[in-house]
């Protein structure tokens, strides 16, 4: 638990332009699971890379009293935080009556702190092929057309074009610029509901997906020539199963066998890698007979019923997704677990708890740390608050006991 002293931090606000301004006789108000001041050790200057959001018919919760008239006329302010960053508090403001629905994006408190910007956040990793890129004009659109030219039947190919340019999606654009982790895509459907999926949300949900899914299946030897070629280029490449522009990856198993298959056939360079929500054990086992050598598998929760909450799992329970681990971790794979963290739902007693209980008893050799994108009010709504939150300081601190903490995935 963190008994750092309270920071001596200032209100920043937005007005309905989105101009952000500072209130220096106002203390911020943060949320952790309950409101709070935010502490001196979960606050840094912004980040480069760091994106201001305003709160649309939100009003910012301060410790000092703010007047009617003036909080009316301001709205909460929030950051999206750059890779390599991971949040630690979330922003506490009031819903007007009807507020919009937020977006989904990863709200971070932010505040103002020796006249600059600070944001709630802990740096948990840096990796060159993950720092954003910035293009000289047509750059990456000549790289897509050079790399389409030489494959250009291939629709998967087509989807991470889309994908690179229109999402801006890291590891698509790397099968273009012939460099780190490349994507590999494979299946439309899934069989979870996630409360944050980017690719297809239910209809009653009020905010549309950022992302289109594709909407074809992709075949082993479209997947597998896109593998060869960026394994073939790229020294320790990475090709991954599992994309945020589809649904659960495992259940094109058969697919994705035969392209392993390929892909091994061919070259024994590289990695492969397949992203998963861990539903399958039966499934990830066959792909791990045919050549699999790493595995992430996502989930916010180690506890079932907060699992349950979010993911929605259709025929499949977080059991499922824990033996996945276990299976791959006996079998020798790199495992890797992509948890989608949330202040107040990471760091609740109960969650440090069963998290430490199955790190201490499976080996899992990096737990990769991400905001979960989402509305922090719906998610509470379907998780609930926490009984007793210990602070993502401390939830962090925990975890890196047991395991490697990063954001990236790293071959070595």
């Amino acid at each position: 638990m963190n008994s750092a002293a309270p920071a001596r931090a200032s209100l920043a606000y937005c007005d309905a332009r989105g101009r952000i301004f500072f209130d220096e006789r106002t203390r911020p108000l943060a949320d952790g699971g309950v409101v709070r001041p935010p502490l001196a050790d979960e606050l840094i200057p912004a980040p480069a890379g760091t994106v201001e959001m305003v709160l649309p018919g939100r009003r910012p919760l301060a410790g000092d009293a703010v007047a009617p008239r003036a909080s009316e006329r301001r709205n909460a302010l929030a950051v999206a935080l750059p890779a390599g960053y991971t949040r630690l508090l979330l922003p506490a403001y009031r819903a007007d009556p009807g507020a919009p629905p937020l977006p989904l994006f990863g709200y971070t408190f932010a505040c103002e702190l020796d006249d600059r910007l600070h944001v709630a956040a802990a740096r948990t990793d840096e990796h060159d092929d993950w720092r954003p890129r910035y293009f000289a004009r047509g750059e990456l659109e000549t790289a897509i057309a050079r790399r389409r030219e030489r494959d250009p039947g291939n629709a998967v190919l087509a989807q991470l074009a889309v994908c690179a340019r229109e999402y801006g999606c890291f590891t698509a654009q790397n099968v273009f610029l012939e460099r780190g982790e490349a994507a590999l895509p494979v299946s439309p459907t899934c069989n979870a509901r996630c409360l944050g999926c980017i690719s297809e949300l239910d209809a009653d949900a009020g905010i549309p997906s950022p992302q289109r899914r594709i909407d074809f299946e992709a075949t082993a030897e479209a997947l597998a020539r896109i593998a060869l070629a960026h394994l073939e280029r790229v020294p320790d490449g990475v090709v991954s199963f599992g994309q945020g522009c589809e649904g659960e990856p495992l259940l094109r198993i058969a697919a994705i066998e035969r392209a392993i298959e390929r892909i091994r056939g061919a070259t024994q360079a590289g990695t492969v890698n397949l992203n998963t929500n861990g539903s399958l054990p039966r499934s990830l086992q066959r792909a791990i007979d045919a050549g699999l050598q790493a595995v992430r598998i996502s989930l916010n929760s180690f506890r079932p019923h907060a699992y349950a909450a979010y993911y929605r799992p259709l025929g499949y329970a977080l059991e499922d997704v824990l033996e996945s681990a276990r299976i791959a971790s006996r079998a020798g794979l790199r495992v890797s677990l992509n948890l989608l963290t949330h202040p107040g739902v990471t760091d609740d007693e109960q969650e440090v708890a069963a998290a430490n209980e199955f790190l201490s008893s499976v080996r899992v050799d990096m737990v990769q740390t991400r905001t979960l994108n989402v509305d922090p009010q719906v998610y509470f709504d379907a998780v609930g608050r926490p009984a007793r939150p210990l602070g993502m300081r401390f939830a962090l601190d925990a975890l890196a006991l047991r395991t490697q903490l990063g954001n990236f995935t790293h071959t070595h």
